[in-house]
């Protein structure tokens, strides 16, 4: 596999101060659901009432994949409750999402300056940072590649970068 830049996702601390740092719903729509969801910035934009799946709590996507990059593969991803509830209040008022993509960007760059991040925060970063707090709290490397959309393993791999604290207390708490 050729070399991948390796985002840094963020801690728990800086994840919940980005929660924290959120004043309108917009903001918390996009920054909750990208940091609970692990959709890419593209996907979040494309969601309609249509990609919602109320009973199952789950989103349908159209995401990255199929010939020339087409978004041709649909995958299904788990919805957590304050996701749910966002988008409840949301689309019962709205047909589309509330921003393009550009928008989505900026919006998590300023919740992050807002909330003290010093370091450069985007949506990718925060689906990094969903695919590592999802593997620290044991869901498996296959199922968060499902979630992900990844054809390969080794792709979702590369979001296994755990800090020496967390291999020392898994260690302890499973040896």
């Amino acid at each position: 596999m050729p070399y991948q830049y390796v985002r840094e996702p963020l801690t728990a601390d800086e994840s919940d101060r980005l929660s924290h740092a959120c004043e309108t719903t917009t903001e918390r729509l996009v920054v909750w659901t990208l940091l609970d969801t692990g959709l890419r910035v593209g996907e979040l934009c494309g969601i309609t009432p249509r990609s919602i799946l109320w009973q199952q709590r789950q989103l349908r996507v159209k995401g990255k994949g199929g010939p020339h990059g087409k978004r041709a593969k649909v995958r299904v991803v788990p919805m957590s409750p304050r996701v749910r509830t966002l988008l409840e209040h949301h689309f019962a008022l709205e047909k589309a999402f509330p921003v393009k993509t550009r928008r989505a960007q900026d919006i998590v760059r300023a919740v992050a300056n807002r909330a003290g991040i010093t370091r450069d925060v985007s949506p990718h970063v925060l689906r990094h940072t969903f695919a590592t707090t999802a593997l620290q709290k044991g869901i498996s490397l296959p199922t968060v590649q499902k979630i992900l959309g990844h054809d390969r393993l080794q792709t979702t791999a590369i979001y296994l970068n755990f800090t020496n604290v967390h291999i020392q207390d898994e260690f302890e708490r499973k040896w």
